[in-house]
């Protein structure tokens, strides 16, 4: 069903097309993964497939059964598994399926030699520790790695490594020595670049590149706009108003009473909260836009609504629309800018997202084999599609999700009817097929901003 709540996010295909086009310009002797882990970033992976299907080099994730669906979606190009592998399922499915996987340490690579099967091609990225401290292996480690595959008939090796501080003041220089000195003159391919290094250091892009957030149209950078760097928004988040009060001086607003009206006010209440994905700790003051002029949020941010100040904008009503982020109908606002309101970075708002995460592991089998059976020829196996094309509705296992039923032609997107997230954020889903295929809940800490899951969304 449609949402009747007046809240939408639009997806720019062309945008994600413009931004992938960018890092290859910017690298131009490298091939280029376009990362569309996290459900692209929140903005759909299937949507962000679809737009860049004819143009990106490879497509990289984290989980082993999304690259499974999109294989089993048509998708030909090579698939990277950014985290490598967690079972001997997982081995068996890369070797099934043609994956490439980072590999990490010893346990991942012994596990992908016992369970892939013997003599199967293999593509593997080696990831070295070169100061970020994460994941990775040091000098011994890597050589005996190496030791270990000398015996791989088919075998595709690449080094790897992640950059902590690309976007900070020491850039890459102490990682990239540190790099150069444990490959000992590694003649194969390199991967290296992420989004701001790919911006910033060019002496990084090496063969491979991994523009991430860079894709969706935010800067990697605190003190660079997105727009500096000619990067468009990926996602407009919209919504409008749905109540006006007149404040005297000393009135609050919101729970607890944060912000206290110094003067006569005109406020706004907009129908978007911390549910539909926009950040609840965004302070008072955080930009947005109201029927084409800036303005600022007030008070806390509850769950469905905020509130935002319409003192100068006396024209504004119930029904005018509000541009959260993005290039809306109500003006434009950075994304980077509510994202630095927030103390934050341009992806990371939501704790409900837990639930978007899971309902999204939950479409992504049962979409991907019935597109493949109805239409082989089509990439991304989501509802705007069937619905455009009068095709069947699309069921789903998990808890009673299910795409509109609607199959009549139309131009507008179909939506999923809304979700009521797992307790706790650590329920499973139902059934069986669902608990197997369904990937681990995100932190409430580590989300995207994009999230606007409750949201219709449609294409640009």
């Amino acid at each position: 069903m449609n949402t009747s709540r007046p809240i939408r996010a639009r997806i720019s295909g062309e945008a994600l097309r413009h931004n992938y086009r960018l890092a290859k310009q910017l690298a131009p002797g490298a091939s280029a993964w376009a990362v569309i882990k996290a459900n692209a970033y929140g903005h759909g992976q299937w949507r962000a497939v679809e737009a860049l299907r004819e143009e990106a080099d490879g497509f990289a994730v984290l989980e082993c059964e999304n690259a499974v669906a999109l294989r089993e979606a048509g998708v030909t190009r090579p698939i990277l598994l950014l985290e490598g592998i967690f079972s001997a399922r997982d081995a068996r499915a890369v070797a099934a399926h043609g994956l490439t996987i980072v590999v990490h340490c010893f346990e991942q690579l012994k596990l992908l030699l016992e369970a892939a099967p013997r003599g199967a091609p293999l593509a593997i990225y080696l990831k070295l520790n070169t100061g970020m401290n994460r994941l990775g292996m040091g000098v011994a480690e890597l050589r005996q790695a190496r030791e270990m595959l000398a015996g791989v008939p088919e075998l595709q090796l690449t080094l790897m490594t992640h950059f902590a501080e690309a976007d900070g003041e020491r850039g890459v220089a102490e990682q990239l020595a540190c790099f150069t000195e444990m490959a000992e003159g590694w003649p194969g391919p390199v991967s290296l670049a992420n989004s701001a290094a790919i911006l910033r250091h060019p002496q990084t892009h090496a063969d491979w590149v991994r523009p991430g957030i860079m894709l969706y149209g935010a800067s990697p950078f605190a003190e660079t706009s997105a727009e500096a760097l000619g990067l468009r928004p990926a996602m407009a988040f919209e919504s409008a108003l749905i109540g006006v009060q007149n404040l005297a001086p000393g009135a609050r607003v919101g729970y607890g009473g944060t912000f206290v009206a110094e003067r006569a006010m005109r406020i706004g209440i907009v129908a978007c909260g911390y549910a539909d994905g926009y950040p609840r700790h965004a302070p008072s003051g955080t930009p947005i836009a109201v029927l084409g002029q800036r303005t600022k949020t007030v008070g806390r941010v509850s769950m469905d609504m905020l509130a935002c100040d319409l003192s100068d904008i006396p024209e504004a009503g119930i029904g005018a629309p509000v541009t959260l982020w993005g290039n809306g109908l109500a003006g434009h606002v950075p994304a980077d800018a509510v994202a630095a309101a927030a103390g934050t970075i341009a992806r990371a708002p939501s704790p409900t997202n837990c639930s978007v995460r899971w309902r999204r592991a939950c479409l992504l089998r049962s979409t991907a084999k019935k597109w493949q059976k109805s239409n082989r020829s089509t990439v991304a196996p989501n509802a705007a599609p069937a619905a455009r094309n009068g095709r069947d509705s699309v069921p789903v296992a998990g808890n009673g999700i299910r795409w509109s039923k609607a199959c009549r032609k139309r131009p507008a997107a179909i939506v999923m009817s809304r979700w009521r997230r797992p307790h706790g954020c650590a329920s499973f889903p139902r059934s069986r097929r669902a608990r197997l295929n369904a990937s681990r809940p995100a932190s409430p800490n580590s989300i995207a901003p994009w999230a606007a899951a409750w949201c219709r969304a449609a294409w640009c």
